[in-house]
């Protein structure tokens, strides 16, 4: 073996040793995480900065990297032909050369630096972040050349970027640390109620003008006396003439007070209403109620009529689940009957139902919160008990319901159907 010979397998060696290098550094940026970046740069450490300067430029750093790559690798390729070449003669090196190459450069200069870069991609970037830093500068000219090539091939060819929905993202993100084990089931439901917090209006979870408990100013206090003591109520509204007009919230503490002492008259205790309308985000309109410090709000729908109302107590349940006293009664919204059969409340929120029962959820298609407003849709009118009809995987019995509404169905859960592919 000649010293040229030599010389080319030790350039083969190191040249395969930078395509490693150029992948997992690839790798490693693509992978990272910047939050978790961000908690090293605030501690002062300053690589974590930079790899986060480098990936605010990511178009700038991939260029860089993939030409490094793609010149070590052709160089490579060139330098292996000719040996090759000189040990199997023109004929056979070059094929041979192809082989080795390929398999030597797949296997050390791809697959394995990149799936160890992927196990600690926040690290390797931090160590690696000096050398990418200089490559980015060495190899500028070049970036600066291919971005006006993509900026061209941009302009030819109209891509248009699909909306992401950042909300989904970051739940997906939960969820994949629940599945991981970095995070119990507790607090992945948590944070994902955080999440969506932000997206629900006050129309997802208001109780329903149908359902509101109310007195009328002309009743006298024994009356209302008795609607406190049935329904356990800290908060009344007290309405005057018809519910469309609620001139204030009775607090139980104020009219037990003024129902022992009899001086007074309900609209002297009575507490300003805070109105809200149905599209208003609840996250506003907890701020809101924490500035007037007020437990509850009259929601109004486009006519200004009353739409129902909304608690603190709905609005905090949707971050920490349902909250529950010792004199509430616990409604169950499910009721197992047999395999597959359910009793279900139509009060229960459309959304969970098809989340439960595994149907695929579209809220563009439903333009109605409750389960009731669905199974209404479904007949075009209020439905008698004992009506029936499927839809997708679902077969539904009507069990309860008045000429107002539906309170109850029975669903038989059937097993999907896989649609086959043509």
């Amino acid at each position: 073996m000649s010293n040229n010979e030599i010389i080319m397998i030790f350039m083969l060696i190191l040249l395969v040793l930078a395509s490693a290098m150029f992948s997992s550094i690839e790798t490693a940026y693509s992978s990272s995480n910047r939050i978790r970046l961000k908690n090293y740069a605030s501690d002062n450490n300053k690589k974590a900065q930079h790899v986060l300067d480098v990936l605010d430029n990511f178009d700038e750093f991939l260029s860089a990297i993939l030409v490094g790559n793609n010149i070590v690798n052709i160089v490579a390729t060139t330098i292996s032909t000719l040996l090759f070449t000189g040990f199997f003669g023109s004929t056979k090196g070059p094929t041979i050369s192809t082989v080795v190459i390929t398999l030597v450069i797949l296997t050390f200069g791809e697959i394995t630096p990149k799936s160890i870069a992927k196990r600690v991609p926040e690290d390797l970037a931090m160590s690696t972040v000096g050398v990418v830093r200089f490559l980015i500068l060495i190899l500028k000219p070049l970036t600066i050349f291919f971005k006006g090539v993509k900026a061209l091939l941009n302009k030819i060819i109209k891509i248009k970027e699909s909306d992401s929905d950042i909300t989904d993202e970051l739940i997906t993100m939960v969820e994949e640390a629940e599945n991981e084990g970095d995070l119990d089931s507790h607090e992945s439901d948590l944070i994902s109620a955080a999440i969506e917090f932000n997206e629900l209006e006050v129309r997802d979870i208001l109780t329903p003008r149908v359902d509101l408990v109310a007195a009328e100013v002309t009743m006298n206090l024994d009356e209302i006396e008795e609607v406190f003591r049935l329904n356990s109520f800290s908060r009344l509204p007290i309405y005057e003439n018809s519910l469309d007009n609620i001139i204030g919230i009775l607090h139980e503490k104020d009219f037990y007070r003024l129902y022992h002492t009899k001086k007074g008259s309900i609209k002297n205790i009575l507490q300003p209403t805070v109105y809200t309308s149905l599209h208003v985000k609840i996250s506003s309109l907890l701020r809101q109620l924490q500035s007037s410090k007020t437990h509850l709000s009259v929601v109004l729908d486009e006519y200004g009529g009353t739409a129902g109302i909304i608690t603190l107590e709905d609005i905090i349940e949707e971050l920490v689940g349902d909250i529950w006293d010792e004199h509430d009664t616990v409604k169950e919204f499910y009721t197992f009957v047999a395999e597959d059969v359910y009793l279900v409340s139509c009060d229960v929120e459309l959304e969970d139902m098809f989340e439960r029962f595994n149907v695929d959820y579209d809220d563009e298609e439903h333009d109605y919160v409750t389960v009731s407003g669905w199974v209404i849709s479904q007949f075009d009118k209020i439905p008698k008990i004992g009506e029936t009809f499927t839809y997708e995987n679902l077969e539904v019995l009507v069990t309860n319901a008045d000429e107002r509404k539906v309170h109850e169905i029975k669903v038989n859960v059937l097993p999907k159907i896989e649609e086959k592919e043509d």
